[in-house]
């Protein structure tokens, strides 16, 4: 599936290769503390690992050649591991997008 967005009037066209899934950070709500105060979330320790997949790639090949379709499909809620190095740049400034391995994905939300 290739992911089509637009971002100020241009078009951007997606297509995660291989075992590779695009995954849109879901935002989380502010949290409050025990006394009332709000916490925003620039102010917490870890940002939310909790987001939507937007796109898959075709799935991995085995030694044997044979291709493993990827098992999660797009528009699933999921908690994933997110590093420094695997964020994109697609879509508004606002949203942070994710290209992350099939075993990144730790969960689907049900």
């Amino acid at each position: 599936m290739i992911m089509k967005t637009e971002s100020k009037g241009s078009k951007i066209n997606l297509q995660p290769l291989a075992d590779r899934i695009l995954v849109k950070r879901e935002d989380m709500p502010d949290k409050k503390s025990p006394s009332g105060i709000i916490i925003p979330d620039t102010a917490q320790k870890e940002k939310s690992k909790r987001g939507i997949v937007m796109a898959v790639g075709t799935g991995r090949v085995t030694d044997d050649g044979k291709l493993v379709p990827i098992s999660v499909k797009v528009g699933a809620k999921v908690y994933f591991n997110s590093g420094w190095d695997n964020e994109v740049p697609v879509g508004e400034k606002d949203e942070e997008y994710f290209l992350v391995k099939e075993s990144d994905i730790l969960a689907v939300i049900k």
